[in-house]
This record gives C-alpha cells, structure tokens and sequence, in this order.
C-alpha cells in the first residue's frame, strides 16, 4: 500500500457487536462493500469506532479477513492495538496473513506507559512487520501523550508510513505552522495525517496528506467531497462543506466522542441492528437518537 498519497482519506467503518455477542459478520461485510463502492482510497478496521480493544484476538483475525475479502481490492489498513506486546504481534501477524496492506497501532494500557516503553513496542512491532504501520496517537482514548522527541525517534523505525495526529490549532496559520515543523522533524517517507472529524478540513487545508476519517465509514460521499476539495485547492469549499456538518460534530462533541453517534446512524440507516455496540457501551436513548435522525434527515444524509 502506499500510505503516502496526498490526502488519502481513510475510512473507518464500525463493527457491529450486539450485546454481548460477537461481530455481525453480514452487516460488517455490507458496511466494507459500500465503502468500495463509494469510491473511498483506503479502509480503516478495527480502530476506535470499530470498538477492537472489545474484542478478542480470534474475532479481529476474523473481522480483519472480512474486511479483505469485501474491499475489492482497495487497500485495508488493520488496527492491531492491543494491552501486551504478545498480543499486538499476534495481531500484526493475522492482519497480514489476511491480506491487510497496512497496520494502525495505537499504545494501549492499564498502567502508564513511559516514552520507552512506547518506543520499545513499536520497536518490536516494526521489526516483524512486512507491511507499512501507521502511528495513531491517540490520546483521549489512551491517555498517552506523543511528544514531537518521540515522533521523531519513532519514524526513523522500518515500516513507519504515518503518523495519525490529533486536532490542530483552530487559527489556520498556526495549524500550518504545526504540520511544517512535524515535516522538518519526520523522514519524507512519513506522512501526517488528521483525525478528529470536525478538524479535517483545517487539517488538509493546512497540509496535511491524509484524513483518517470516523463519518467515512458511515457517510462516505460527504466526507470524499470534503477530501476532494482539499485535494484540489479548493480550500474554502473543504471548510464550506466541514461546516455544513457542523451539526453533526456538535453531536460528537456532546457524547464524547463519535463512536455513539456513528452507532447510532448507522443502526438508523439500516445497515446494522439496532443494538450494535459491546456491552457495558449502551449507545444512544431514545430522545438522542430520534435527534439524530432529524439531523441526517436535515443534511440529506440519508442516501
């Protein structure tokens, strides 16, 4: 795969999990083949709004061929984030045994982990790895803070193609500033990439050369036209477009996160059950969801 075309969105479909049973392979394999269909560049399974930290190492090989299998050919990037090292090569080894052209690790832990002991995972990971991996730094979800040293030190390991960052200053100027020191810091060979929806557009207007995008697994043709914009120049239609789901990252911001709220549209779009999030995670209530609806209804999201 190569993770370095510029701004190459990627998509994140959830994996419906009801209750406390396992994946709905059907739903999950119909989500994947909708994403080819749209169009998208790449695919994203098994990260944080395909709930993996859920679920075990035999349900996410199996989740990971799936997703293979029902991308027609466009490259799959696997999640393969896990508390033990042992287990993160477990991982790494099934998603490439599944075909997956690329690997999406985050630094997941019980205890805090210190800089060396995130540069000794990824130093391990690299060194049994054939295909490009993807650094998500990721810190409300793991409470792990990237400093600009250990970018560095890291992207000088083999098989670094990325680094998935967080948000970047509101102010445009500074948001640009922020993505050139990260390219003076990292090998040419790395690339930088936004996540956080709502910052998207900041982010590949500011240089960015990738999205890895949460609403894209769910609503793909707003957020290709949000991509292609950027990827054009046409750095105002990107931020007209960022803000016309505006209302819909007001709803991110209000439950925490994306992962409910995506849930929750794809249940009310019929792509999964309605109950498709691992227990203890109940989702949205009634009320919310009924709100969520009048959102998607308002911007033509339904299609």
């Amino acid at each position: 795969m190569e993770v370095r075309l510029v701004h190459r969105p990627e998509r994140l479909p959830a994996h419906p999990i009801p209750g406390n049973g396992s994946v709905d392979e059907k739903a999950f394999a119909t989500l994947v083949g909708r994403l080819a269909t749209a169009g998208v560049d790449s695919i994203g399974a098994l990260g944080s709004t395909g709930s993996y930290a859920y679920l075990t190492l035999e349900e996410r090989a199996r989740v990971a061929r799936i997703a293979v299998e029902h991308a027609d050919g466009v490259p799959v990037i696997v999640g393969i984030g896990a508390l033990r090292t042992r287990q993160v090569l477990q991982a790494a080894e099934d998603a490439q045994n599944a075909g997956a052209a690329g690997v999406l690790l985050a630094p997941v832990s019980y205890q805090p982990l210190t800089d060396d002991d995130v540069f000794g995972l990824f130093e391990e990971v690299t060194a049994n790895l054939s295909v490009p991996l993807v650094i998500y730094d990721n810190p409300g979800t793991t409470h792990f803070t990237f400093t600009d040293e250990l970018y560095t030190r890291l992207a000088w390991l083999p098989q670094i193609a990325s680094i998935k960052i967080p948000a970047l200053p509101d102010d445009p100027e500074q948001a640009r500033a922020r993505v050139e020191h990260l390219r003076r810091l990292l090998p040419e060979t790395v690339t930088v990439g936004i996540s956080g929806d709502a910052a998207a557009a900041r982010g590949l207007n500011a240089g960015c050369d990738a999205w890895y995008s949460v609403i894209g697994g769910t609503f793909p043709q707003p957020a290709l036209a949000l991509t292609r914009a950027a990827q054009a120049g046409q750095h105002e239609q990107a931020l007209e477009e960022s803000q016309r789901l505006q209302p819909l990252w007001d709803l991110f911001a209000e439950h925490g996160g994306s992962l409910r709220v995506v849930s929750a549209a794809a249940a009310h779009l019929g792509l999964t059950a309605q109950r498709n999030l691992p227990l203890p995670l109940r989702g949205l209530d009634a009320k919310e969801r009924a709100h969520l609806a009048t959102v998607i209804e308002q911007l033509q999201l339904n299609a």
